[in-house]
Order: structure tokens, then sequence, then C-alpha cells
């Protein structure tokens, strides 16, 4: 009888964590990390837009380049742009637990890559991985939820 009960309760309680990571979401305000110094950088605030995730840097925290610095190394439309307001991330859909199919830019170098977003189960951190062709050929950063 308790064997029943314990494997009972334990699918339940699997059962329960699965589904909260269904709904965990990389929408809201996220703190990046400098790879190099491992301070904080920017706040990307990522919103929902037609049914797509998209990303912009709402904040700069540290910059090399002084307060207002520009996406020089950027081509199209974002040459030359300023770099606080800029969409960095579009074109992101959901695929299960995480959003994919999109583009992420980096303004330091004005590359960009394929995107995979992956939230964790308590929306605290989002695995953001940049990629060039395979994602197994790029890089995973871990941004921080923030409050606005």
């Amino acid at each position: 009888m308790r064997s029943s009960t314990f494997f009972f309760t334990a699918l339940a309680t699997l059962y329960a964590g699965s589904a909260f990571a269904l709904d965990a979401t990389p929408v809201g305000n996220w703190r990046t990390i400098d790879d190099v110094t491992g301070k904080p950088k920017s706040i990307v605030e990522i919103s929902e837009v037609n049914g797509t995730v998209v990303g912009k840097i709402k904040e700069l925290l540290q910059s090399d380049k002084g307060p207002n610095p520009l996406c020089e190394e950027c081509s199209g439309e974002r040459k030359n742009q300023p770099i606080l307001g800029m969409t960095i991330i579009w074109d992101m859909k959901k695929d299960g637990n995480v959003w994919d199919g999109g583009t992420i830019l980096d303004p330091k170098n004005g590359k960009t890559y394929g995107c995979i977003l992956t939230p964790s189960a308590d929306g605290k951190t989002l695995q953001v991985r940049g990629f060039k062709g395979f994602s197994l050929l790029g890089r995973t950063q871990v941004w921080e939820h923030v409050t606005p």
C-alpha cells in the first residue's frame, strides 16, 4: 500500500514540475553578463510580438565605447545606430520548452547568429545559445532575470 502511494506522489510531483517547465518563458527583463569580465553588461527586455519573441537592449550597464555607443560593426539598417534600444533578438518561436528559429545579434562585433532560448524552470535564468550553422557549434550565456 505504501509503495503505491509513494509512486503516485512521485509521479504527481514529476508531472507538476514538468508542467511548470512548460510554462517557463523568456519574456521579461534579463541581465546579460560580460564573458570576459564577469560583470553585468546590459538589460535586455524580451517580449512577445505577433506570436514571436523579440529582445531589445533596454539599458546599458557597461560600455567600453562611452555612454551612447553605436553599432559600428553592424551592417544594413543597424549600421551606426545606437545600441541602446536596438532589437538584438528576433523571430524566436516556441518549440516545446525552448524558443528557437530566430536570430541574435552581437552588437560588439555586428555578427548575427542562430539562437536558442531556454528559460529555467524557476524563471531565474535564461540560457541563450548563439551559433553558426549547427547549435553544437556555438556558445551559451546564462542571463539573470531582473524585475523592472
